[in-house]
């Protein structure tokens, strides 16, 4: 599938509590990771699929992949040829499940 990918509001508020967190030991660095994650989002509009199906939404439409310690979440709307990030949301073993909204 090729299409465009959107970053929906709850995905931006994600991103920049993420480099806000990481601004703290280093700007640069910070938005090089931004920069990753966002690549990781963009990715899924190329590619069929990829990753899992979030295990706790048991929902085919609604997928994650891996970058480091965060979950990219995304669904996707083939008939639209568009995938929304819905969330970047930490792997930290004290968090709980993630939530859409």
């Amino acid at each position: 599938m090729a299409g465009k990918v959107i970053l929906t509001p709850q995905a931006q508020e994600d991103l920049r509590e993420i480099v806000s967190f990481l601004e703290r030991d280093s700007a640069d660095k910070a938005s090089a990771f931004a920069n990753l994650l966002v690549e990781n989002a963009l990715s899924t509009a190329t590619l069929p699929s990829p990753g899992r199906i979030v295990p706790e939404l048991a929902d085919e439409s609604v997928r994650e992949i891996i970058h480091g310690s965060y979950r990219i979440i995304y669904q996707s709307d083939k008939n639209a040829g568009t995938v929304f990030v819905l969330r970047f949301w930490h792997v930290a073993p004290d968090s709980t499940e993630v939530t859409i909204h």
